[in-house]
This record gives structure tokens, sequence and C-alpha cells, in this order.
């Protein structure tokens, strides 16, 4: 079928909406109406090849819809049915198995291969040229986008199905990387270094967990008074400290907890110096391949610390999105105070207010429910 997709052709290119053919579904896929897809980070460094997903490709992997068509094998949606797609993943390694599809071993072939892992080929092209697709199981900068049963998760229609996309990654992803991975007790203390979306999604995963020191760090004033505004109980400029590290040691004597969501490798060393005897940092934010940290083994070993690598907040998108639902139904979770809608053709505009940090999560409107 004739779709329109957001194409980007060259590392650090622009996004520009063309006419392209989607193929049918295959057994084991659907066809999803892409009503809302948000704008996250991992498309902006795949944009400029810290990922290397092949170019031209359609990116998006937040995206909300409706199913059109279903492929032969599928039992678990049918047309008409309003899904979020969120990361794609082989359903078979031990990961998997064990209910831990995030860290599937085939993780990078399912969402970074511009193909489908089984025979390599992409359901995206343009006048008989490849385009690569299949972007984290879904390309949902197009009006439709060819998922798997796995990676669509059926929700209610009670919520604003636009809405809903950024759930499938940089939304879940904040949440479970307090909910899920680090999990901490009530009555502890984290520090959430970023308050993009992902970490004002930490944020309100902590104040839900129970924690009552909630402490934000960011650069921009307007995410910080965001962080208060979703129950940070303290927000931190470093430019306005004389050491980040030094000021939450001395006033909180460490924290149990640190979260790290900028991808800023210096910023992930203050995030393990601020822990207090055996506290835990969770790692989220994505340099480049093949960046490296430096830390002291024998301040790790003394202190009893842990550094953990956290992929989609460790969770089961079958599971966790319904639950970050039900929890938004019951006023527990107002993500919807971190989003900014923009028009599809507005893709560069909506991208360049997220780089600036004017809107903290865009999200494009691409068709009428």
């Amino acid at each position: 079928m004739d779709i329109q997709a957001a194409i980007v052709r060259e590392e650090g290119g622009s996004f520009e909406i063309e006419n392209v053919e989607l193929e049918e579904p295959q057994p084991d896929e659907v066809l999803v109406r892409v009503v809302g897809a948000g704008v996250c980070h991992t498309d902006m460094i795949v944009r400029d090849q810290l990922y290397p997903t092949p170019l031209p490709a359609v990116l998006g992997h937040e995206g909300s819809g409706v199913v059109e068509k279903v492929g032969a094998n599928v039992t678990q949606v049918e047309p008409g049915d309003n899904v979020v797609m969120s990361f794609d993943y082989d359903d078979t390694c031990p990961s998997c198995r064990d209910g831990h599809p995030a860290f599937c071993a085939s993780f990078f072939e399912h969402n970074f291969s511009g193909a489908r892992p089984s025979d390599e080929t992409s359901p995206i092209s343009q006048d008989g040229d490849r385009i690569s697709g299949r972007f984290f199981g879904q390309s949902s900068f197009a009006t439709h986008a060819i998922a798997t049963e796995r990676n669509v998760v059926p929700v209610e229609d009670d919520v604003p199905l636009e809405l809903l996309g950024p759930l499938g990654c940089g939304i879940q992803t904040g949440a479970g990387g307090v909910i899920n991975s680090l999990n901490p007790q009530a009555g502890s203390s984290i520090a959430i270094f970023g308050a993009g979306s992902v970490g004002l999604s930490a944020v309100m995963a902590a104040d839900i967990k129970g924690c009552t020191d909630i402490i934000s760090v960011d650069l921009k004033e307007n995410r910080l008074a965001k962080a208060d505004d979703l129950g940070a109980t303290r927000t931190l400029n470093p430019e306005d400290v004389d050491d980040i590290v030094e000021t939450l040691q001395d006033e909180y004597g460490g924290v149990d907890y640190a979260l790290e969501t900028t991808g800023v490798p210096a910023v992930a060393q203050q995030a393990t110096d601020a822990l207090t005897q055996r506290g835990t940092v969770g790692i989220i934010g994505a340099p480049a391949l093949g960046t490296e940290a430096s830390y002291d083994v024998n301040d790790l070993i003394l202190n009893g610390r842990s550094i953990t690598g956290i992929v989609e907040g460790d969770s089961d998108p079958q599971q966790f999105i319904p639950d970050l639902i039900e929890l938004y139904r019951q006023g527990k979770f107002p993500f919807d105070d971190l989003i900014t809608y923009y028009d599809f053709d507005e893709i560069e505009q909506a991208i360049a207010d997220s780089e600036s940090g004017e809107t903290i999560k865009p999200v494009l409107r691409v068709s009428d429910k």
C-alpha cells in the first residue's frame, strides 16, 4: 500500500515526509494505522548514527494506533483494536523466557537492524529501492506501520490513543527503571540525573514507590520546575552548587539509589559517587557505542555499591504498559503533563524543541482515530 513516512537519508540529516510503499503483513505481523508517535532521544542518536541502523530509514518507536489488518497466524489482536507499539524481541532466548524481554539476546537485531530478523527484509520501499524499516519492530514515523504480534499491546479506548505512544519506550523506561529495576524501598532516597521524559517518569515512579527523598538534577530550570510539580522533594541545578556529589553526600549522606538518564559518562560517574553505602545506580542514558566510563574499584568494594544497566525499564510491555495506564487513570502517574503535540509535518520542529529542552516529550499527531 502507498503511505507517507518521515525518512532520514544521511547522518545528521533532516526527516522529510515522502511517499513510500508498505508491504502486506506477514503471518505473524500486524498492520497499524498510526495515530500518535512520540519523539525520543533514541531516534536522534540513530539519525546521527551513534547507533548504526542503516540509512535511509523510517524511524519512530513510540507509536500508538488502530489495527487495520493482521497476518494469518495472529490471535492476540484483530482489526479495530487500539494498540501501543513497543520494542520487539525474539520471545525464545533465556531472558525472554524468564520474563525480561528488554534484555533479549537478539535485541539489537530486532530493533536496530532496519529489517526483519527472520529474512533480513524491510517492509518499506520507494520506487523499488529498500528503505530501512521495522525500527523497534514498527517504524512509526509514518501513517501506517508493520509491527509484530509480540510488540503490539492492546489498550482500552477510555484514554486518548494519541497520548499513549510514549509508553512504548521513553516513559516505560523511566518508570520501569525505578519500579522494576531499582525497586526502591519506601522511605529511601533517590537522585535522578536528567529531567527529560525518562527522568521525569522516574520521578513519578519514585513517588509511587514511596521514596521520601526524590532529588531531580538537571541544567534546565523549566524541567526542574516540572519535576517539582510531579513529586520531586528537591531539585538541583549543578550550575548552582559547587559540586553536585559533595552536595548530595553532605546533605543526605549519599543516596540509596541513583538513576542516570543523560548518556553523559561524567554524569554517570557523579551518580555513582553520590551513592551511600550499599547504594545502587541504574544507567539508562545511551551514549555512542563504545563509550567508556571509569570508576574506583575499591570505592565500589568498600562501600558495597552496585551499578546496573537498564534497557526499556526491564519491562514486559504486555504487562507494564496496562499497569501504567491504570496508574494514569487513578491520577497517580500524570505523564500527560510531559507531552506537547505537533502535527506530523512539524516533525523537524518537534525534534528541535526536544533537543533544545523547550519540549519534554513531543508527540506527533499522525492521523485521526
